[in-house]
C-alpha cells in the first residue's frame, strides 16, 4: 500500500475521480488477468505528469507507466507503488497539415482513422494495433511492413531527469521494435508526419487490412497481440506450429489454434498459466530448432506468492 500522505498528495494533484486504490489490473490489461496495484492515477496534461512523478519521487514510492495494457502481462500478485495510464485523459490528437499530433495515450486505431478523415497517408498499417502511441514509439510497433518510426517526425519526452526533450527521427534510432526510449523516460507525443492521399483508398486500405486480421488472427479472445518477436531468418508462428505447439495449453493459457504465434486466455487463465506457456514455448523451441525467441509482451508486477 502507498502511504496515506501520497495518497492525498495525488488526490489533491488530479481529484477523487483520477485517483484509484487497489485498481484490479485485469480490467486494464486485454489478457484480463493480474492482481491489484496499490493505487493507479490518469493524469491529464503534462502539468499533471510531471506533479504526480514529482509526488511518487518525493515519497519514495515506485512508479510504473503503462498505456491501455495491450502489450503488457501483470502478475497474480498485482503492481507495488503507483501506476500511471495515460490512455484515460492524455489522448488528445491534432491536425495541422499534413502532420499529426498525438499525445502518447491515443489510439494507434484512433490516429489512424484521423488521418484517414483528413486525407493523409501512411499510417493506414496501424488501424489494427490496439495500442497506444506511447507503447507504439518506445517499441517501434509494425504491421503489414510498416513501421510508426517511418512516419515519426519528432517525439516529445519526459526525461529521468524531469526534463522535457523533442528527439527527431534520427535521434530516436529506430530498429525492429526498438528506439532510443529508455525505461526511465516517458513519451509524452507524437508528430507524424504523412503525406497526401485519396480518403477512399486510404479507408480500403484499412478495411482490406482489418479483414486480413479477422482471418488470420484470435481477436475474439484475450490475449496482448503477438507473443514473441519475429526471430531473423524466421516467424515466431511458424517455428511454435513447426514444434507441434499449436493448441496447446498450459492451464486456461492456449497457444491459438488459430494463428501459433498468439497466446490467449480461453476464459480463466491466470498471469502465472500464461507465463509459464511463453517460457515452455520459448524453451520448446529452443530445443526443437536451437533458435531462441524473445517475448515481445511486457511481463511486470508480483507472483501471487510473493
Amino acid at each position: 500500500m502507498i502511504s496515506p500522505a501520497l495518497a492525498e498528495n495525488l488526490v489533491q494533484i488530479l481529484g477523487e475521480d483520477r485517483f484509484f486504490l487497489d485498481e484490479d489490473m485485469g480490467l486494464r490489461t486485454s489478457f484480463k488477468t493480474g492482481g491489484p496495484a496499490d493505487a493507479v492515477v490518469t493524469p491529464g496534461s503534462r502539468e499533471e505528469v510531471k506533479a504526480v512523478i514529482k509526488a511518487i519521487q518525493d515519497a519514495g514510492e515506485s512508479l510504473f507507466v503503462m498505456g491501455n495494457g495491450t502489450n503488457l502481462l501483470v502478475r497474480d500478485g498485482g503492481i507495488r507503488g503507483v501506476v500511471m495510464t495515460l490512455y484515460d485523459n492524455y489522448n488528445d490528437v491534432e491536425i495541422e497539415e499534413n502532420i499529426i499530433h498525438a499525445k502518447a495515450g491515443a489510439l494507434m486505431s484512433a490516429v489512424a482513422n484521423y488521418a484517414c478523415r483528413a486525407s493523409l497517408t501512411g499510417l493506414e498499417f496501424s488501424s489494427g494495433i490496439p495500442g497506444c502511441v506511447g507503447g507504439a514509439i518506445r517499441m517501434n510497433a509494425g504491421a503489414y511492413d510498416g513501421e510508426v518510426g517511418d512516419f515519426t517526425r519528432a517525439v516529445e519526452i519526459l526525461d529521468k531527469d524531469g526534463n522535457i526533450v523533442m528527439r527527431d527521427r534520427e535521434a530516436m534510432g529506430f530498429g525492429y521494435r526498438t528506439s532510443t526510449v529508455t525505461p526511465e523516460e516517458i513519451v509524452l507525443s507524437v508528430d507524424f508526419e504523412l503525406g497526401e492521399g485519396d480518403t477512399q483508398k486510404i479507408r480500403a486500405k484499412m478495411v482490406d487490412y482489418s479483414k486480413r486480421r479477422k482471418a488470420k488472427q484470435p481477436l475474439n479472445m484475450p490475449s496482448a497481440g503477438s507473443a514473441f518477436k519475429r526471430p531473423e531468418g524466421h516467424y515466431a508462428g511458424k517455428l511454435i506450429e513447426d514444434a507441434g505447439l499449436k493448441g496447446y495449453s498450459i492451464g486456461g493459457a492456449q497457444v491459438s489454434k488459430k494463428h501459433a504465434g498468439f497466446i490467449i486466455n480461453t476464459g480463466k487463465a491466470t498471469s502465472k498459466d500464461i507465463e509459464d506457456l511463453i517460457t515452455y514455448v520459448r524453451d520448446t523451441v529452443y530445443e526443437k530448432s536451437g533458435v531462441m525467441m524473445e517475448s515481445e509482451i511486457k511481463i511486470v508486477g508480483e507472483p501471487l506468492d510473493a
